[in-house]
């Protein structure tokens, strides 16, 4: 089995969940990792084992023996940087979301169909073994969406990551934190967004976001979601999802699943790891070897991408 090659760039609190993914993997070497800090991302390589260091993505495009690049970057960077990355003849995998403007992403897809190279997005509810459980049954007619009920709750008032260190960058409810809930109910529920409302709350003063939005969307098979995101929420943090379906109600907590009377449903067997993060990186390096398009790939999660950037044309008419 020949060993794929892997330059990560972003050594921040997700780069790191992908950094500890991959070395569970059979056949992986992450041989360069890119930071905006030369020390700190030293001492991350060093923990790794990672050979090769840079501050430029450039300089870890220019290895040759680099086959695949993971990008844990800023939302900003993320279309630019996959693009680069492409154009180096290497696979890319850039993690959620895509772009933070529609025109970027279908770029991307565009130059990804040119090369014929695995370029995948990030979206990990596609690959938490609670949501993959319920897809099963879903494909196989047991289940059927009426409604997701999802909220997507933070308490971020400055720029920190989940690693409570600061950002050099804003992250985004609707471009990021969205993008999760909208591309899962279209693949949970089937079908298209044939409909997507979206309000939001006052627009912070310093960071220039809005910190509380109420998403709707109705798909083409009648299945309905209603989505609350917040970054001023001090209760439980994270992303709570209730599926309401025909023959059952079920709640999921990132890997995990109970049932609607909150009785755990045990989903350990579902697949090889009951990490995401991982079994989205697993999907990655295995469409790389078998030459094949990824769950998840650019060209599946762009519809997604169009749903937000109505929904930001809406909020924008409305301001």
């Amino acid at each position: 089995m020949k060993t794929i090659r892997v330059a990560l760039a972003g050594a921040g609190a997700f780069g790191i969940k992908h950094l500890e993914g991959l070395r569970n993997i059979d056949g992986v070497e992450v041989v360069s990792l890119v930071g905006r800090e030369l020390d700190k991302t030293r001492e991350v390589a060093e923990k790794f084992g990672i050979g090769h260091v840079a501050t430029d993505l450039a300089d870890s495009l220019a290895l040759a023996e680099v086959d695949a690049v993971i990008l844990c970057t800023p939302t900003q960077m993320h279309a630019a940087q996959a693009m680069a990355c492409l154009k180096a003849g290497k696979h890319v995998q850039v993690e959620i979301p895509l772009a933070d403007r529609l025109a970027d992403a279908e770029a991307v897809a565009a130059l990804q169909k040119q090369t014929g190279l695995v370029a995948m997005c990030g979206h990990t509810r596609r690959f938490n073994p609670s949501h993959q459980y319920l897809h099963r049954r879903i494909a196989a007619g047991e289940l059927a969406v009426q409604q997701m009920d999802v909220q997507t709750y933070f308490f971020r008032r400055t720029n920190m990551n989940a690693l409570g260190q600061p950002r050099s960058w804003t992250d985004h409810l609707l471009w990021h934190h969205a993008a999760h809930t909208v591309d899962l109910f279209a693949y949970q529920a089937g079908g298209e967004i044939v409909a997507a409302h979206a309000l939001q709350g006052p627009i912070h003063p310093t960071l220039g976001i809005a910190m509380d939005m109420s998403i709707q969307l109705k798909a083409s098979t009648g299945a309905i979601c209603t989505l609350s995101l917040s970054f001023n929420n001090e209760g439980p943090l994270g992303t709570f999802f209730r599926y309401i379906c025909d023959n059952g109600t079920f709640i999921a907590r990132y890997d995990d699943l109970f049932d609607g009377k909150e009785q755990k449903i045990d989903v350990s067997r579902v697949d090889v790891s009951m990490n995401g993060i991982e079994l989205q990186d697993r999907e990655f390096i295995a469409a790389i070897r078998e030459g094949r398009e990824p769950n998840a790939s650019v060209a599946q999660v762009l519809p997604c991408y169009r749903t937000l950037h109505r929904l930001e044309q809406q909020l924008a008419a409305v301001a």
